[in-house]
């Protein structure tokens, strides 16, 4: 690991990153350029003294994990990403797997997003990145799996209408066929099936179904705690390489949802998000 790189690098791609270029306010005049180490750190999701110790050539070896965060956070390129693993003294994510890394494009319209949910999920449904409106629709899941949640965690249907609990279920398993079918090598995506196909008796019956769709534009349902049932239209937008998606739902001008999910803009963020 070399300290004294490293921490130049952190320091210089922080610098060069304005409060907007991450979906941020400026707020009062900035005595110096770039973001400060605390915004860095709230991003990245890791406390402003370990984030410091890094800048200050002081702090321990971090974790693939928090390199991947690092990377998200300050917008690195795939190459610039690489680089970092390399002075952590970590070997860059394969090419071809899932490494986590956000595609720049995506989080660059993410972060623009300020008044409806979004997120950017990987193909096979890892939660890459959330913007605020999405945390306060279903939560904080970043770096966890939704198909995962979906058949795991009893939690998870607690924004599905139960009656649209099947639909959800179907749609699930016959992206993640697709996926596999077209990666079969692979590993993250194969051990996921298996693991289900072991955990859940309702996957493995609609596994063994062989239905086979990409994830598209669709209209979805939620059921949100706060501010009740919304009716929300899911559009789609995906990567050059079709293997990350930014999934943006947005509600009808005039209608009851449009309302509602104004009122989640304003009271999301104050701590009535829902549990799960």
């Amino acid at each position: 690991m070399n300290r004294t790189e490293l921490a130049d690098f952190l320091r210089r791609a922080r610098t060069r990153l304005a409060p907007s270029d991450v979906g941020l306010t400026a707020g009062a005049r900035r005595r110096t350029p770039g973001l400060r180490r605390e915004e860095v750190a709230q991003l990245a999701g890791m406390s402003v003294d370990y984030y410091t110790r890094l800048e200050q050539r002081r702090g321990s070896h971090p974790s693939r994990q928090m390199l991947t965060a690092l990377a998200r956070a300050l917008r690195l390129t795939a190459d610039e990403r690489d680089h970092l693993f390399h002075l952590a003294g970590e070997e860059p994510p394969r090419p071809g797997g899932s490494s986590g890394h956000v595609r720049p494009g995506l989080l660059l319209i993410l972060d623009r997003l300020h008044d409806t949910p979004a997120q950017v999920l990987s193909d096979w449904g890892e939660v890459l990145a959330q913007n605020p409106m999405a945390v306060a629709l279903s939560g904080e899941h970043t770096g966890e799996n939704m198909i995962r949640r979906y058949f795991t965690d009893p939690a998870a249907r607690a924004l599905v209408p139960p009656e649209d609990y099947r639909t959800h279920a179907r749609a699930h398993v016959a992206n993640l066929r697709a996926v596999v079918g077209a990666r079969p090598d692979e590993p993250g995506p194969a051990a996921l099936v298996a693991e289900l196909r072991r955990a859940s008796a309702e996957f493995e019956e609609l596994w063994a179904s062989h239905e086979v769709a990409v994830r598209r534009a669709a209209t979805k349902r939620f059921l949100h705690p706060v501010v009740g049932v919304l009716d929300l239209d899911c559009e789609v937008l995906l990567s050059g390489g079709h293997d990350q998606m930014l999934v943006v739902h947005s509600a009808r001008p005039g209608t009851d949802t449009y309302d509602r999910l104004e009122l989640l803009r304003v009271v999301g963020l104050q701590d009535l998000t829902p549990s799960t």
